[in-house]
């Protein structure tokens, strides 16, 4: 059971979690139920990871891969041969768009068509000058305090 979020209280106390809170209205509206073609998601390492969609019956020319910003479009649309009649027609080559929304920084490291299966490796790589780095402590030199006692001067 899905319930209705209202996340405006949170864009008032925050700033650049934008596309967080996007992402979680966009999970709570149902999907159009259209589970064609199924795939599997499976995380490789802690900067790895790997889609396999079940694509049996197209070929390379007929499948498009295309990496957006935070997106992944997969396109599949077989060519219509007119001169072929089907006697009885079962197999589901229909046309096909499959949309991942990828995480800042996750890069298509290649793909592959193996078996009727479009393998996809993905990678997360993080910019140097994002990575957390360590802060060194200058310790400043200690200032020596000369306390200074006015007296008397004897005569």
């Amino acid at each position: 059971m899905r319930t209705n979020m209202d996340f405006s209280p949170f864009y008032r106390s925050s700033i650049g979690f934008d596309r967080i809170f996007d992402l979680l209205e966009k999970a709570n509206v149902p999907q159009n139920g259209d589970n064609w073609p199924p795939y599997d998601i499976t995380k490789l390492s802690e900067e790895a990871y790997r889609i396999v969609i079940a694509v049996a019956g197209f070929g390379e020319n007929e499948l498009t891969i295309t990496h957006e910003p935070n997106m992944l479009v997969i396109n599949g649309a077989k060519t219509e041969n007119e001169e072929v009649q089907y006697l009885h027609h079962g197999l589901a080559l229909r046309p096909f768009v499959r949309h991942f929304e990828l995480a800042d920084h996750v890069m298509v490291e290649g793909a592959k068509l193996e078996n009727g299966l479009l393998i996809i490796d993905l990678k997360k790589e993080i910019p140097e000058e994002m990575k957390p780095r360590r802060i060194a402590i200058n310790a400043a030199p200690a200032k020596k305090s000369s306390k200074r006692i006015e007296g008397e001067v004897a005569a």
